[in-house]
């Protein structure tokens, strides 16, 4: 086992670790640890709330979870001759739930979906969904299944959701001053359109004093994905997979966290994904001067792993960019059209006897395949969902008989 270089007590908040993450980012969140080029080392990880949510039956957590203290980062992992302008190669060698132990946090032998509610966080189809709902699952090695969603089981392709470096403070301020201004344009939407710098529940690592405030006033919250990687929510971003982040500051500062032991493409219920705390061994190394070398200057690019279930059928739901619900038609827009998708998927599941909330959650959370299938034929743009056949324990394709609907439970739900 390479070296544990950040460690994680699951018992205790992030906050009350021996060395605490973070979760803003800043380019003055002090390292945590350095490594060099070529080093293979493990990093723990707490689940992205701080644990907030319980395996339990009801989803009264999901509804209330305070999303000012997310995500729990572990880090940042400084790398020894790190420059701007260099890229990093992050290299995924192992990853998966805390080892061999059962426990109340997410990740110890379990892990959690939820359907966030619209006035807190929301989701993909929030205005479809808007309460707070959430499946529980257990884990018997690599597959999973639910009390809450009776019928399925499927392998998970475990992945960090969220790893980047740290920006640089010209990167930080552009950062901040574009997205105040997408807020700017509809300052009381609910749920927001982006989530700006805010001081409450900040956690900044080891910086103390002016530091420790200037870094909670300034510091970008974790929810989008960025320049610097950050929570792409990527589910073939596995074990095998090798990452070239840009470096905007010196040594790199590699943080991350919000493992998930499975993800649907688009990690749709926002929470979609099955959230868990565990462990992550990382292979690292330079290429200097990459960034210019390669033309990567605005993301991430990635090699994905080999590693995925060998899920060969599918049933494919289709959507295009036509809201049905008002029957406006919007041009080429891929957003409608992979909602339509995933609203059409609902609906045929509901057919076999799961609530709408359930079928929300298992999209979430099962390998499913999004993809933009056509971008080009004005006026509609096409995207698609493949589902997996193999994950249910009854028959799910069409027939001439018709849809068999069974008695299938009911998530938790909020009281």
């Amino acid at each position: 086992m390479p070296d544990v270089i950040f460690s994680v007590d699951q018992s205790r908040s992030m906050h009350d670790q021996a060395v605490p993450g973070h979760n803003r980012w800043h380019p003055d969140v002090p390292v945590a640890a350095m490594v060099r080029p070529g080093d293979e080392f493990r990093v723990e990880c707490r689940e992205w709330t701080d644990a907030q949510i319980g395996n339990n039956d009801s989803a009264n957590d999901v509804r209330d979870v305070d999303l000012m203290r997310c995500h729990m980062l572990s880090g940042p992992i400084g790398v020894e001759g790190a420059e701007p302008g260099d890229l990093l190669v992050v290299d995924i060698l192992d990853l998966g739930p805390v080892p061999q132990q059962v426990g109340n946090a997410p990740g110890e032998a379990w892990g959690y979906t939820g359907v966030f509610a619209k006035a807190n966080g929301g989701g993909f189809l929030t205005d479809y969904f808007p309460d707070a709902y959430k499946a529980i699952w257990d884990f018997h090695g690599q597959v999973a299944t639910s009390r809450h969603l009776p019928g399925v089981r499927f392998t998970g392709i475990t992945h960090p959701g969220l790893f980047g470096t740290a920006p640089s403070e010209e990167l930080l301020q552009r950062w901040n001053r574009r997205e105040q201004a997408l807020v700017d344009t509809d300052p009381d939407r609910i749920p927001p359109l982006g989530l700006t710098p805010d001081p409450d529940q900040a956690l900044v690592g080891q910086a103390t004093g002016s530091d420790a405030e200037r870094i909670a006033q300034e510091g970008a919250r974790t929810v989008p994905a960025r320049e610097n990687g950050g929570n792409h929510d990527i589910k073939n971003f596995t074990r095998g997979s090798r990452v070239f982040y840009p470096v905007y500051v010196a040594d790199a500062k590699l943080s991350g966290g919000d493992l998930h032991f499975s993800q649907g493409d688009g990690e749709i219920t926002f929470c979609g994904a099955i959230e868990m705390g565990g462990y992550i061994d990382f292979h690292v190394d330079l290429i200097k001067g990459g960034m210019e070398k390669y033309g990567v200057t605005t993301n991430p690019i990635f090699m994905p792993g080999n590693v995925e279930p060998r899920y060969s059928e599918f049933i494919s739901f289709i959507g295009i960019s036509v809201d049905h619900d008002t029957d406006t038609n919007y041009y080429l827009d891929a957003t409608v059209a992979y909602r339509r998708a995933c609203l059409n998927a609902v609906e045929y599941l509901k057919r076999f006897g799961y609530t709408g909330e359930q079928a929300y959650l298992l999209l979430g959370a099962a390998p499913i395949e999004g993809r933009i299938s056509g971008i080009v034929d004005i006026p509609n743009a096409c995207c698609s969902l493949y589902l997996p056949t193999g994950i249910f324990d009854f028959d799910v394709h069409p027939s001439a008989e018709g849809p068999k609907a069974a008695d299938r439970g009911q998530c938790a739900v909020t009281t």
